[in-house]
């Protein structure tokens, strides 16, 4: 029998890169899905992989900036599929690139609400859902950058910190009612979110030569490390932040 087998996942932001890796893995695992991002073209193209591959799964739109977006999210996921069991918080954008002191409201005001009140916004929903079952994961994607700054990216960095506080905070308060909660900070991956930095031959060399092991990540090692996290191997993990960074941070 496959590790999953019977449990139901949800994946934010699924419709491409590291969430689209991890809605498969889960997949692969014997998990339901439930795909979940703005974009619906791409979280259905999500679904339509899973398919093929005769995994049980549906696309729900939600705007995780959203707070009753979040609520009916869980709310349609319990009802296709009677339960939920894993979450990966991962829906999150890049924002715009300015120094602290010229950074639009505006820009802080959208980076905030969607990754780091989006995230609050899932958890809220998602926790009480999960105890009606004895309880769960969840794991939050954070950053390299929710450990360390980088320049011109104030929101982003901000919002990856407190992601690492919240996850944390819930992780003490839920630990002994079976839940475990998780963050994961990649280092820079192979995603649509940084496909224009990739395009630039200089930017793209600057980037690789930020991680000792040579290269930049893959959404598939990322989506490793999600649902190991939630797996039974890390039944004694709880409220830690792990990096899949290339080394990154070890500098």
């Amino acid at each position: 029998m496959q590790p999953f087998s019977g449990k139901v996942a949800l994946v934010t932001g699924a419709g491409s890169g590291i969430g689209r890796s991890a809605a498969l893995l889960y997949a692969q695992r014997g998990a339901k899905v439930v795909v979940s991002d703005v974009d619906e073209k791409g979280g259905r193209a999500t679904v339509e992989l899973l398919r093929k591959n005769e995994a049980q799964a549906d696309f729900i739109r939600a705007d995780v900036s959203q707070a009753e977006d979040c609520r009916k999210l869980i709310e349609q996921t319990v009802a296709k599929f009677g339960r939920l069991d894993y979450a990966c918080n991962n829906a999150g954008i890049g924002g715009e690139q300015h120094p602290t002191g010229e950074y639009s409201i505006a820009g802080w005001d959208k980076v905030i609400a969607v990754n780091l009140s989006g995230v609050f916004y899932c958890m809220r929903y998602e926790i009480p859902t999960m105890l009606k079952t004895g309880g769960g994961a969840i794991v939050n994607m954070a950053s390299i950058l929710g450990q360390v700054a980088f320049a011109n990216s104030p929101a982003y960095v901000s919002a990856k910190h407190g992601i690492l506080g919240l996850t944390r905070t819930a992780a003490v308060e839920y630990g002994k009612a079976g839940l475990r909660i998780n963050a994961v900070g990649p280092g820079f991956i192979h995603t649509p979110m940084i496909s224009a930095l990739e395009a630039d031959q200089e930017i793209n060399k600057l980037l690789v030569s930020l991680h000792p092991i040579g290269r930049l990540g893959t959404p598939e090692e990322v989506a490793e490390l999600v649902v190991w996290l939630s797996s039974e191997q890390a039944s004694f993990v709880t409220g830690g932040y792990y990096a899949v960074d290339g080394g990154y941070l070890a500098q």
